[in-house]
């Protein structure tokens, strides 16, 4: 809680000020979408596809277009959208802008072409930064951030060419042409990463350290464990291991530092978990899934509930 308190204050100034001053009339934009749920995208509160939206907008207008908000910290964050507000201390509004964590309030971000935000309301006891999410998909990688797309750079693991391949078509089918390369050799800071492979192969990538060291370094609610990563363990909101999966499991996640960019993952136990993970990376199989392990036919959303 008290991590969480010196964030806030540090960016109340900022959003006061942003919150009286708008950003202007402006030309507009086109194909915003705005996406609502609370309790990591487990429960549906409303959606809409703006086609047109007038002036130069912010996302805390566009929400308030469409929902009823109440906001604190004079106008600069959400308390409540539609009535709904967190119910404890450890409960808040956290938004992405195609699929990325914001850095502002909401009355300081602007809205750009074809940008997917994504509004949930959940439970922060594990970690109150989720820096990627990939529900949004296929965003980031047809718009990028800020309204500038990014290229992808691809790096494959040297037992993952089908899966690789699989992803690669899948981006292809998108219209994002993305480099590829082995994994290890890197990727820019200015570009999206997506690395395909054994939890093996990814063993000292820095997106496998962060998820090595639990939700609070990386976001995500899932780790391996055993001999070379042989079985998955999936966390429920409070960081606590509910459900381990073992051969064929497949994770896609993301996850990210400010100084490193957005690292997405399509990893998984053994070949045939990374080859189920690329299966699941569809628009569909992924929709407001904060992330997503497959085990067989079954798709399981992380965070994930005791008893699922």
């Amino acid at each position: 809680m008290t991590y969480r308190l010196a964030v806030t204050a540090s960016a109340v100034a900022v959003a006061i000020v942003l919150a009286g001053c708008g950003l202007g009339a402006g030309k507009g934009t086109s194909d915003v979408g705005l996406t609502v749920t609370r309790d990591f995208g487990t429960v549906p509160v409303g959606s809409t596809l703006e086609r047109r939206v007038p002036g130069s907008q912010t996302v805390m207008r566009l929400l308030e277009r469409s929902f009823r908000v109440s906001t604190r910290y004079g106008g600069g964050f959400v308390q409540s959208i539609g009535g709904q507000s967190g119910t404890s201390s450890r409960r808040d509004w956290f938004y992405y802008v195609n699929g990325i964590e914001a850095s502002l309030g909401a009355a300081g971000t602007a809205v750009h072409r074809g940008d997917r935000i994504w509004w949930d309301l959940h439970d922060w006891t594990a970690t109150d930064s989720v820096p990627a999410v990939v529900g949004s998909f296929p965003e980031p990688f047809l718009h990028g951030t800020n309204g500038r797309r990014l290229p992808t750079d691809l790096a494959c693991g040297s037992d993952a060419a089908a899966a690789c391949k699989r992803v690669a078509d899948e981006f292809r089918a998108i219209g994002v042409p993305a480099a590829t390369a082995l994994i290890g050799t890197g990727s820019g800071s200015d570009s999206l990463a997506v690395e395909v492979g054994t939890w093996h192969d990814l063993t000292g990538e820095l997106a496998a350290t962060l998820i090595e060291h639990g939700p609070q370094a990386s976001g995500i609610y899932a780790r391996f464990a055993g001999p070379n990563g042989s079985s998955l363990q999936l966390l429920n909101p409070s960081g606590k291991v509910v459900r381990t999966l073992g051969a064929g499991a497949g994770l896609i996640a993301a996850t990210g530092q400010s100084d490193t960019g957005t690292v997405w993952l399509i990893t998984g136990t053994d070949a045939a978990g990374v080859s189920a993970a690329a299966a699941a990376l569809t628009p569909a199989r992924l929709r407001d899934h904060f992330a997503l392990a497959v085990s067989g036919s079954q798709d399981l959303p992380v965070p994930l509930e005791a008893g699922r």
